[in-house]
């Protein structure tokens, strides 16, 4: 058997097997701490209880504004995100749900009808196959308009062809909507290893900066921080074992756009016209761009090619173009170490 294999035996057993719900977790890594946005918890209300309690996730990466989008779940797990989904792209759109553990989809498909009756309609499925493959889920390329996961990707054992695979089946200027578990340094390699560690989301971290180099060799070479937390593990036990390893949830904004790796200044500026339902009054891209409706604001190049080259483009005004450039925008990724204290992850501006 090879070590691939082996990782990911690991992971089903873990969520096939040993645990039955959040309350057999060992560690807080695999829990949301903070509330939901409006829509999102309106939506869940909706959700079977069963669902619910098999619920294994460290964010909220579910964007607004996904109205008859074909979106794609990695890692759907019983499928409490997808029959969120379901409700936000509506009864034109489409939810692709796929996970490699076959415990996990049977309860997800367990719901269907009760959740197609509940909704008035049915847009959702579940397959099965690897998040490292969707070939074996039969996902074409250029497909999908939205691809999201909610605390999966630390648990692949191939996390460059899983960045791949993304790349390949969205469509020019689709989105990838993830939240995630970080680790400030790469992991030793014995709690790299260790079954309850990668179980638990925290083994297969990946450190920033690897993710960042991983994306850029997928062919995105800007990628934004949406919100991010520092993880309390609570378990005073596996807390001795990783020592001084700080672990933050994430949750990651990035598109499939040709962009520059550095913010460059066109003398651009774009207007948000609140027309997203679930926010008439802001939109935010990502941690430190947040659109106020009707408000002037200068963005760089990427910016406003991730607005304009987007589904976001018909709910903003974008001003100016490439025509001249004016040099670097005024702003950086955040300084070297800054993540060493737990204070910043890198972002574009």
């Amino acid at each position: 058997m090879t070590m691939h294999q082996q990782s990911l035996d690991i992971v089903q057993r873990y969520y096939g097997e040993v645990l039955k719900s959040s309350a057999d977790l060992q560690t807080s890594a695999c829990c949301v701490a903070e509330a939901p946005a409006a829509y999102i918890a309106e939506a869940l209300k909706n959700v079977h209880d069963e669902v619910q309690a098999r619920f294994y996730g460290c964010g909220s990466p579910i964007p607004a504004g996904l109205a008859g989008a074909h979106v794609l779940d990695l890692g759907c797990g019983a499928g409490r995100d997808c029959y969120v989904l379901s409700q936000l792209v509506g009864p034109g759109g489409r939810v692709i749900g796929v996970d490699m553990t076959e415990a996990q989809l049977a309860v997800a498909r367990e719901y269907l009808e009760y959740h197609a009756s509940r909704f008035g309609y049915a847009n959702v499925e579940f397959r099965r196959g690897y998040i490292e493959d969707l070939s074996t889920a039969d996902i074409p390329d250029n497909s999908i308009d939205v691809v999201i996961s909610n605390c999966v990707i630390n648990l692949s054992p191939d996390k460059e062809r899983v960045f791949r695979e993304i790349f390949r089946v969205l469509k020019p200027g689709g989105e990838l909507h993830f939240a995630d578990v970080f680790a400030d340094r790469r992991l030793p390699a014995d709690l790299a290893a260790d079954p309850v560690l990668v179980g638990e989301c925290l083994g297969g971290a990946l450190y920033w900066e690897d993710f960042r180099r991983l994306l850029a060799r997928a062919g995105c070479h800007d990628v934004r921080t949406v919100s991010r937390r520092r993880l309390e593990i609570n378990n005073p036990e596996i807390e001795q074992r990783v020592g001084l390893v700080q672990f933050h949830s994430v949750v990651v904004r990035a598109f499939k756009l040709e962009l520059e790796d550095r913010c460059e200044d066109f003398g651009q500026a774009v207007i948000y016209r609140g027309t997203m339902a679930e926010l008439p009054h802001a939109f935010d891209l990502d941690d430190h761009h947040r659109f106020a409706t009707g408000k002037i604001m200068t963005v760089c190049g990427n910016t406003a090619d991730m607005i304009s080259r987007t589904r976001y483009a018909p709910h903003f005004q974008v001003i100016g173009d490439k025509s001249t450039h004016y040099g670097l925008y005024d702003c950086g990724p955040a300084p070297a170490g800054a993540l060493e204290g737990g204070d910043a992850f890198p972002s574009c501006c």
